[in-house]
């Protein structure tokens, strides 16, 4: 079985797509970057201790159980980009990004269940045990000149306000996008072909952990 750690509707609707049949299960980290902690490894970071969590929260745990768990953040001038937490603070934010071309991380990693009695740290997983498969994918996205009023009237839709980056573009925002460069799902919350990838993969790891 399949499980994501996600609550998000936007990764649940695009793992269909993939997968034809997946269950969720809660995973509730602690989403704070490590000071000097760079944004490609922050995200990563994130993926794998939200399918960690994932593996803690099931129940039952069968060998060939899958946990995948993703994370997405926006990057800007080397800064990570989180969920506006106010008005002001999604204005801030999408002011940064008018007109200019930015960076979006995701990061996808999958645990098999059988993997899970060799997890003890993230890092010593991946070196060592390879118990977790992991990618991030780089998406370039450039967006149009942005007036105050125009942030405004997005942040009064509600859309904004559980986004990173203060926007989804798959929504309202779509539209203040001039082009983009890389994997459009990724953006969206979840990279359909690099996490097509990882499953594969993550299937045929051997009982030792090595593919």
């Amino acid at each position: 079985m399949l499980y994501l750690a996600s609550k998000s509707p936007r990764r649940q609707e695009l793992l269909v797509q993939i997968a034809q049949r997946f269950e969720l299960v809660p995973a509730s980290i602690d989403e704070i970057a490590e000071p000097g902690e760079s944004a490609m490894h922050f995200v990563e970071r994130m993926a794998i201790e939200k399918a960690q969590a994932g593996l803690n929260n099931l129940a039952k745990i069968n060998p060939g159980d899958m946990v995948l768990g993703s994370d997405t953040v926006v990057v800007n001038a080397g800064n990570i980009l989180g969920k506006p937490e106010s008005f002001e603070h999604c204005l801030q934010m999408l002011t940064s990004l008018s007109n200019k071309q930015h960076q979006v991380l995701t990061a996808v990693a999958i645990i098999k269940a059988e993997q899970a009695k060799l997890i003890k740290h993230t890092d010593a997983a991946v070196s060592e045990q390879q118990a977790v498969l992991s990618t991030v994918v780089s998406t370039e996205v450039n967006f149009k000149e942005l007036s105050p009023e125009e942030i405004k009237q997005y942040w009064q839709t509600g859309e904004p306000q559980d986004k990173a980056g203060g926007y989804g573009i798959q929504g309202i925002a779509g539209k203040f996008v001039k082009s983009i460069n890389g994997s459009y799902s990724a953006v969206v919350g979840l990279p359909l072909y690099e996490t097509e990838q990882l499953l594969l993969r993550a299937k045929n790891i051997n009982k030792k952990g090595v593919l």
